[in-house]
């Protein structure tokens, strides 16, 4: 049975770096349901790893901070596909090289960079892909985080940009609506084993609280946020537009579970 309704239809998907990738996990999720999947990565390195672990499906080279190159990837994939059923942005970057420094500190070309490719990508790609997505059942869903209100010290500036992500959504359902049907969302998860977490500074420490916190005792993994990803680039997800879908496990009711709390005071 056919329930996501994605058999033969065509996604592209940004951001697969290796196996523990979200986007190779969606990637996978949509196969399995049928999709014709293709592939944009940043570099001709990448393509040649990230091909080992695709098969024969397309893989394209794209660095987002580069115009021409968002440019020729549109032409590339409509010369290799009549049009896009879908969209994956999951792309994020964020120069943690300078160490851990209180956000007010933040290195202005730090910032404006991550910005330029964790955000702004997500408005030149939909530019860019407008003519080739189906107008009536088009999908873009992006990668975000499932709070950016939370001032965690060590993901430092990122959050700010996620929220620019997140608002970015609103704008281009909007904008979109002019002319066509398709819809623009995020999947927000909580804290996740992959590559990319790896670079940030103390992140274990804080995956290891998140599991804590939720409340089955376990943290997100990674197959569900791409499981959330394929529902919403499907025809299923018809009626949700600009929004977030969280998926946390339940930990942002679970702050002050009794446990957590008599296992710090216990500490003092």
């Amino acid at each position: 049975m056919d329930f996501l309704q994605l058999t033969g239809k065509s996604i592209l998907v940004f951001g697969v770096a290796n196996r523990k990738s979200v986007a190779f996990h969606v990637g996978r999720v949509l196969k399995e349901a049928g999709a014709d999947v293709l592939y944009a990565v940043r570099s001709e390195a990448r393509r040649e790893s990230v091909g080992k672990l695709v098969g024969d499906a397309p893989v394209f080279v794209c660095d987002v901070e580069h115009q021409d190159q968002i440019d020729n990837l549109a032409s590339e994939v409509a010369r290799a596909r009549d049009g896009l059923a879908g969209i994956v942005h999951s792309i994020a970057f964020a120069d943690y090289s300078a160490g851990w420094q209180p956000f007010h500190k933040t290195p202005r070309e730090a910032f404006l960079q991550a910005v330029d490719i964790s955000c702004f990508s997500l408005i030149a790609i939909a530019n860019a892909f407008q003519d080739q997505l189906d107008s009536e059942q088009g999908s873009v869903v992006t990668i975000s985080i499932s709070t950016t209100r939370m001032a965690a010290e060590n993901y430092g500036y990122m959050a700010p940009i996620k929220a620019a992500l997140d608002s970015s959504l609103a704008f281009l359902a909007k904008s979109f609506s002019e002319f066509s049907k398709v819809r623009f969302n995020a999947v927000c998860p909580g804290l996740l084993k992959t590559s990319a977490s790896a670079g940030i500074p103390g992140y274990v420490d804080c995956y290891l609280f998140a599991e804590q916190a939720t409340l089955r005792n376990e943290a997100v993994r990674t197959e569900e946020v791409a499981n959330a990803a394929a529902f919403l680039l499907s025809p299923r997800s018809s009626g949700i537009n600009a929004q977030g879908l969280i998926i946390d496990a339940g930990m942002e009711v679970n702050y002050f579970d009794k446990r957590i709390v008599e296992r710090f005071m216990g500490g003092q």
